[in-house]
């Protein structure tokens, strides 16, 4: 008896470790150049072409045109998903080098997962948010929590507003390196992007590691009560 979907065929296309280390650099959610792209893997722009064009056509990533740029990016947040449940299954990549040492290190300390923190930062936010009732568990599902919208309104989030029409308000992701849950669906990304734009977390080039700024650290104390350099000292030991 066939398979009714050919696993094989997306293997093919994941199974290049040029393709592989594209797919991971999208998975940080901001477009990118095939430029760019092929600077962040160390490849020639004539093979990234070739790759990119190979993960169009088989549906993971699209293709969009920004004036005279072609600007690539995961297809669809399904995509971004299976990706990131195949991280958990996959061996750890060996480190040859301080500097794969040193990104390894930042890219657990806080990353993007798509369009949501991940990471120890990601991971800590969302247990803080737990711990405030903002978020809950029901049934094996996430809620709002009792407290849900005075605690996000505490950052300027009104959770009445954030679009849910075409994906939960709030999921558990579970978090690549830390084995624990980040807050993903559309507030998750919502509460991300509002980070980002009080300039809390700033992103990398071609990367998917994430800082948290000065203002971060002492923003989301104020708002959670996090203590970020205590909790980034204990996550290098």
């Amino acid at each position: 008896m066939e398979a009714e979907a050919d696993l094989a065929a997306m293997g093919r296309l994941i199974g290049d470790p040029n393709r592989a280390q594209m797919l991971n650099v999208l998975l940080g959610g901001t477009p990118q150049s095939g430029s760019a792209l092929a600077a962040a893997v160390g490849i020639s722009r004539s093979l990234a072409s070739a790759h990119l064009k190979k993960l169009t056509a088989g549906g993971l990533v699209r293709a969009e045109r920004n004036g005279r740029q072609q600007l690539y990016s995961i297809a669809a947040q399904p995509v971004a998903d299976a990706l990131e449940i195949l991280q958990l299954l996959a061996p750890a990549t060996p480190v040859r080098s301080l500097r794969g040492a040193a990104q390894r290190r930042n890219l657990r300390w806080a990353r993007m997962c798509y369009d949501h923190l991940a990471g120890v930062a990601g991971v800590a936010v969302t247990e803080a948010l737990a711990a405030q009732d903002a978020i809950a568990e029901l049934d094996g599902a996430w809620v709002l929590g009792a407290r849900g919208a005075r605690v996000f309104a505490g950052v300027g989030i009104d959770v009445g507003a954030v679009p849910r029409r075409t994906r939960p308000l709030l999921r558990p992701c579970m978090d690549w390196t830390e084995r624990r849950h980040h807050l993903a669906g559309s507030l998750g990304a919502a509460l991300t992007a509002e980070l980002m734009r009080r300039d809390w977390l700033r992103r990398h080039e071609a990367s998917r590691a994430v800082t948290v700024t000065p203002d971060g650290y002492s923003g989301l104390n104020a708002w959670l009560g996090i203590d970020f350099g205590q909790l980034r000292e204990s996550s290098a030991a």
